[in-house]
């Protein structure tokens, strides 16, 4: 698989400089640093971008910055915004200096903070949400998406597949892992979106609210 990995990124657009930069930075210098979205979802996020054409993007679960970065690089211009909320305050001082220092920084706005008490109260209406903070409350993240993305926007959520953990019943007892689940299920039934999981990378859920 690694093989076939290697050939998929030499036959997609290049990695950006910065964000390249980024991806070693941080795996050099965060725990878990593997939680990045890496080049492969980094293009797709950006390509999700320019289909969709939103003005305001939230983001739950800003890490390192370099999914934020992917985003604000397919918006259509510097008016257009990602908002991306971060709980971990231990990666702001990392993830500002990235963010403020990328070519595209000035079009996030990047927040320590919860994003389920926080961005419901900017009295946007965005036209697309990437849940990708902590499993255990995706549920939540998700729910607080929808009351705040217009009908016919997107709401994408990343490790859907956990690895490979939600079909494994050695991970019946973790917490992340019933919160994956958790979500799946929920979404599963819910009809109020449209959905469908791409077994890319972790697993990317990609719904349209209705």
């Amino acid at each position: 698989m690694r093989d076939l990995d290697d050939y998929i990124l030499a036959h997609i657009d290049a990695e950006p400089e910065h964000l390249h930069r980024l991806w070693r930075a941080t795996n050099l210098e965060l725990l878990n640093g593997r939680m990045a979205s890496g080049h492969l979802q980094g293009r797709l996020l950006k390509m999700l971008v320019t289909m969709v054409k939103p003005r305001n993007i939230l983001e739950v679960g800003t890490f390192s910055g370099y999914s934020a970065l992917c985003m604000a690089e397919g918006l259509a211009d510097d008016d257009c915004r990602v908002y991306t909320f971060e709980v971990n305050d231990e990666v702001e001082d990392f993830t500002r200096r990235w963010i403020e220092t990328s070519p595209v920084g000035h079009r996030v706005s990047f927040t320590v903070g919860d994003a389920l008490q926080l961005a419901p109260a900017l009295g946007i209406t965005f036209d697309m949400a990437f849940l990708d903070g902590d499993k255990r409350t995706y549920v939540e993240a998700y729910e607080m998406a929808l009351t705040v993305v217009r009908s016919g926007g997107f709401i994408i959520a990343d490790n859907t597949l956990w690895d490979g953990h939600v079909i494994d019943s050695a991970y019946d007892h973790d917490h992340q892992t019933q919160g994956i689940r958790r979500f799946n299920d929920h979404v599963a039934s819910d009809a109020r979106i449209e959905k469908i999981i791409i077994p890319i990378r972790d697993g990317l859920t990609i719904m349209k609210k209705k």
